[in-house]
């Protein structure tokens, strides 16, 4: 698969999703307390990614 999520833990026992795209990490969010919480910020992105703008601050 050329690009994925991934759940893990940080060093300070935070959940955290980070997105990869050929083994490169594009992007990784905020710690989470709980599981359930990253993977609501995973849902939140696939539903909403779509339709967000490009702010353009060059």
């Amino acid at each position: 698969m050329a690009h994925k999520f991934e759940i893990y833990k940080d060093k300070a026992g935070e959940f955290r999703v980070r997105f990869k795209y050929n083994s490169e990490t594009l992007f990784s969010t905020e710690g989470y307390s709980s599981k359930a919480s990253a993977q609501n910020a995973i849902d939140s992105i696939k539903k909403n990614g779509p339709d967000a703008g490009v702010e353009d601050n060059s």
